[in-house]
């Protein structure tokens, strides 16, 4: 009966800044942050528009037939569009799966030839049929030509050079938590390739149950370009003692983590990938993972859709939601401190939900620097 209740005032929150004038994009960011998500797809059609800021008045025509000829990607969109069978809801009638895998190839090659600057890429089709079921075919054309520039924009590079950047991000986020993992890591020298597939596809090739990959839609939708990382960062530390146990070596290890539980507490994950958001945001995290085109990636292009948007900015919403915490809980706060040669203080969040003091985040903002240089490998 609790759940029910809180469930029908998240409803009634979400409808209430939808209808509200101008539209509440930042309320409508806090809903999809917060737990539970957007809670139906019925919500969502309504609310990821906004999020994105697609103008549903304005929907581009259905894309047709005529795309497929001579199109340099339609081989290699068909072949991964037959292997998707996994992608649909099981029991769906092979006529209503196949009529959807052909609008997921026109969706897909509509967006690659109105925007000529973006490179296909194995895994992109896991994303788009997320939105296709979710809110049809129209809708789900404009809502992933804006993603596709914006938030996917650095893995629709000719190259994977961007990616590879992205990645770079995952160790430095993992060692300011837990360094003990971060060293057993860098150990075992297994990189980070383990978590591509993650990355780009938004974990929707990896997890099993649509529902959990609808609700991390949610948060990704209603945050910033990078959170995806923060996201991978806090699996590998939610498994912290599986890591240690491992075989310190690539091949274990890499099994290990490439393997991902299809159980993992989301809410709570969540709710610990904004707080390291916050607490360790890229600008910080980017001198390790220093990127030498930052004028094409999705981090710098953001800014010009948040421009362009005119709304509320989500690391607003994020920042906002972690200072509220802090407030409203007086909790006991740990933070350890242990000698270490490139650290002037370890963070030590072994729940990731403690919630951090103003003071102690002071210090550790001023008293981060980064010093040592990684080594990340994509591929060996």
């Amino acid at each position: 009966a609790d759940f029910d209740a809180k469930k029908k005032r998240k409803v009634a929150e979400i409808y209430q800044a939808l209808n509200s004038d101008p539209i509440d994009v930042a309320a409508l960011r806090r809903m999809a942050i917060s737990e539970g998500g957007l809670l139906t797809d019925e919500i969502r059609c309504k609310v990821w528009p906004k999020l994105l800021s697609v103008n549903t008045d304005d929907l581009p025509p259905l894309p047709g037939k005529e795309l497929r000829e001579d199109n340099k990607d339609y081989q290699q969109v068909l072949l991964d569009v037959r292997r998707s069978l996994r992608r649909f809801p099981p029991g769906m009638p092979d006529d209503q799966r196949e009529g959807l895998q052909e609008e997921l190839i026109d969706i897909i090659l509509h967006v690659l030839k109105r925007n000529p600057q973006l490179h296909y890429y194995q895994g992109y089709h896991d994303i788009v049929v997320t939105f296709l079921l979710v809110v049809g075919d129209r809708l789900a054309t404009a809502l992933v030509e804006k993603l596709s520039t914006h938030h996917l924009r650095d893995f629709m590079d000719p190259t994977m050079d961007n990616t590879k950047h992205i990645l770079n991000y995952l160790m430095p986020i993992i060692d300011q938590v837990n360094p003990e993992v971060h060293d057993f890591m860098q150990s075992a020298e297994v990189g980070t390739i383990f978590a591509l597939s993650w990355l780009i596809t938004w974990f929707g090739h990896v997890l099993s149950d649509f529902r959990h990959v609808v609700r991390l839609y949610d948060f990704f939708l209603a945050c910033h370009p990078l959170m995806p990382i923060y996201f991978a960062a806090v699996i590998v530390l939610h498994r912290e003692q599986e890591v240690l146990d491992c075989e310190c070596d690539m091949a274990s290890v890499h099994h290990l983590l490439s393997q991902i539980p299809q159980d993992l507490p989301y809410e709570s994950l969540i709710s610990k990938a904004g707080d390291l958001f916050v607490q360790f945001p890229p600008s910080e995290l980017a001198k390790e993972a220093a990127q030498q085109q930052a004028e094409r990636t999705a981090a710098s292009t953001f800014k010009d859709f948040e421009l362009a948007s005119v709304q509320q900015r989500p690391d607003t919403v994020l920042r906002q939601r972690f200072r509220d915490r802090l407030r409203g809980e007086e909790r006991t706060k740990s933070i350890l401190t242990k000698p270490r040669t490139n650290r002037f203080v370890k963070l030590a969040v072994m729940g990731l939900t403690v919630a951090l003091g103003a003071a102690a985040l002071a210090v550790v903002k001023s008293a981060l620097e980064w010093a040592p240089k990684f080594e990340l490998q994509i591929f060996p």
